[in-house]
């Protein structure tokens, strides 16, 4: 009751806010039109209109987050994730009203499996005959991999393209470590088990750069080279010869090809207009994105409703469906979250996709499940848990892998009865590690002194003042090379039950801990097709007996929490952004942060099944 009462007086303090936010002249007048007024507008946008055709506009910026996300929004629209991105392409394809598509790309930096993912939409908008057009003041690498798809590109005079080739950097912090008297006490399991590195070594070991070079010649090949080449019809070799030149400066690109017009934006709709054989544009911003809603916001009990998600009950149909679970980011026990509070990011809750399994095998409606997987790993146990009840579930699953799907995203992978990947997908990192933080050596540093009473010969396993004893050191390397095992002969069954010939001694081979893109996964078996999630989602309903090519609803989960489910449970974003830490202006430090929050999240269990993640392709 003390809750309720509390979110009530929530709601009616900001019911003036938002009120006011939406309104802030609301009495003046302002929205006093004449009705005269309204027709004259209509016919001069009438015939303003003739000879006209109309482009959508859509913005694609950031890393585009693919976890579900809540219907309604508290203050302003409602939040827009990947998929639903993805669905406004579709939509425009459809539109009958629609002759073109206008993508803005500022800030574009997905990873290059929602890359390719984004490239097959763009292919399958164009072949209703339909044009697409890029634009961009500036153009990262990954904003321009997406543009080659577009039929034309264009920039403004003092733009530039950022094509540089493309690198990996690690990062190193044992040095670090001792400095501030710190120690990281580990175990491992897999030559190649690289997530631990950084913490053990001042430079990369032999093995972790085989596996980077491998993946880093593979992308570099197939995820910047050919796709510039098909795109802008340039030679490979030439491709590679104009890459070295990079980057480039509006001019320089327009006079190697790699972009056909230097114009501004007002000056863009005309461009585009010459390129559909039309007399004008009219460009309809931010087509089909989510709206904010609308409502009395001096009613309190209107506005708890919102915040409560419950603006519009929508009763679920009686058709057939296939289910879309997200596990989307690092892996944990208990509910998923938005991981760390000064960070951002997502957590994947083993209770969370336990339990959204089980609604899907309980609805009767939903034919079979899809789960989509972008996660470098995390807790072992957790997917452990996951995995169980993945091949305990009666209804078929099949696995969509994302950017990443590697260690623990690949430990929930391989009890699905397909795996797809993307060409560029990291995955594989089938291998284990045991980690702990030694803090004794600052906490000497700093004058504290600690003793120690104990009964039980191991009773440190869980100290973080000192380091594992030799006896725990043992007890500790059972326990993580019994997960690895545990890890590798699961995966072994997974592949069999898939139909791929392999055998533990084969699969040890290609384990160890070692990455792969996706192309290399297929080659060796670990994946059984490269495709989207579209592709994953026909692959469904193939193995419910449904025709690949009919059209279903998707019953996404998990379903996201409103704002009200947010506060109760102490995890509402307000709308001010996230909270500014003067550390992570640091050069390098919010790398090394995002990487070492999930590594040190040792409350559950000390084994991890962990992808070296912050080794990013770019």
């Amino acid at each position: 009751m003390k809750r309720w009462l509390t979110a009530v007086a929530l709601a009616a303090g900001l019911s003036g806010v938002a009120a006011f936010a939406q309104n802030p002249f609301k009495g003046k007048g302002e929205d006093a039109k004449p009705a005269a007024a309204d027709k004259k507008a209509d016919k001069k946008d009438a015939k303003a209109d003739a000879g006209t055709v109309r482009v959508a506009h859509i913005k694609f910026g950031g890393d585009l987050d693919e976890s579900p996300v809540p219907a309604e929004s508290l203050f302003g629209p409602p939040e827009e994730n990947f998929g639903m991105m993805l669905g406004r392409i579709k939509k425009a394809a459809k539109d009958d009203n629609i002759a073109g598509l206008y993508l803005d790309l500022e800030g574009f930096s997905a990873g290059y499996g929602k890359l390719h993912e984004l490239r097959a939409a763009i292919a399958n908008f164009k072949k209703t005959g339909k044009k697409v057009f890029a634009y961009a003041e500036d153009y990262s690498s990954k904003a321009y991999l997406l543009a080659v798809e577009c039929d034309a590109i264009a920039l403004p005079e003092s733009g530039g393209i950022e094509l540089v080739g493309m690198r990996a950097e690690v990062t190193f912090y044992k040095n670090t470590l001792e400095l501030l008297k710190l120690k990281a006490d580990v175990l491992k399991v897999g030559d190649y088990k690289a997530a631990v590195e950084p913490f053990l070594r001042d430079s990369m070991s032999k093995e972790n750069r085989e596996q980077i070079e491998s993946m880093l010649d593979d992308n570099f090949t197939n995820e910047m080279v050919n796709p510039i080449a098909k795109g802008r019809k340039l030679d490979a070799a030439k491709v590679k010869e104009i890459i070295d030149q990079g980057p480039f400066t509006a001019t320089k690109a327009k006079s190697l090809g790699l972009v056909d017009s230097i114009v501004y934006d007002d000056q863009f709709a005309d461009t585009m207009a010459k390129g559909l054989g039309a007399k004008a544009v009219k460009v309809e911003r931010n087509y089909g994105k989510p709206k904010a809603q609308k409502l009395d916001l001096s009613n309190p009990f209107a506005l708890l409703e919102m915040m409560g998600g419950g603006g519009k009950t929508v009763r679920e149909s009686k058709e057939p469906k296939i289910a879309v679970i997200y596990a989307v980011g690092s892996i944990n026990s208990g509910k998923s979250g938005g991981g760390n509070p000064l960070l951002g990011g997502q957590s994947v809750g083993s209770e969370t996709i336990v339990a959204a399994i089980r609604q899907a095998e309980k609805n009767d409606t939903v034919k079979a499940i899809v789960l989509r997987v972008d996660s470098p790993g995390g807790s072992a146990l957790a997917s452990d848990v996951m995995w169980r009840e993945i091949i305990n579930c009666k209804k078929p699953i099949v696995a969509s892998m994302g950017d990443v799907a590697a260690s623990g995203g690949y430990y929930i992978s391989m009890g699905c009865k397909k795996i797809y990947a993307e060409p560029g997908t990291i995955t594989g990192s089938i291998g284990v590690f045991g980690l702990k933080l030694v803090t004794g050596g600052l906490e000497e540093w700093g004058g504290m002194k600690t003793e120690v009473v104990s009964r039980g010969k191991n009773t440190g396993v869980t100290s973080s003042t000192f380091p594992w004893t030799e006896s725990e050191r043992k007890s500790m390397t059972e326990i993580v090379e019994a997960v690895y095992d545990q890890f590798t002969s699961k995966a072994v069954e997974g592949r069999k039950a898939a139909g791929v010939d392999m055998t533990k001694e084969k699969l040890l081979k290609i384990a160890s801990g070692r990455v792969w893109t996706g192309r290399q996964a297929k080659a060796n078996g670990l994946v059984d097709e490269l495709g989207t999630l579209d592709d994953a989602i026909a692959g469904a309903k193939k193995f419910a007996g449904i025709d690949p090519s009919k059209e279903m609803e998707l019953l996404i989960l998990p379903k996201a929490s409103s704002f009200i489910e947010q506060l109760m449970e102490g995890e509402a974003k307000m709308p001010f952004g996230k909270m500014e830490v003067s550390a992570l202006q640091l050069p390098g430090m919010e790398k090394a942060l995002r990487m070492a929050a999930p590594l040190l999240n040792t409350r559950k269990d000390f084994v991890k099944a962990l992808l070296p993640y912050s080794v990013e392709f770019k």
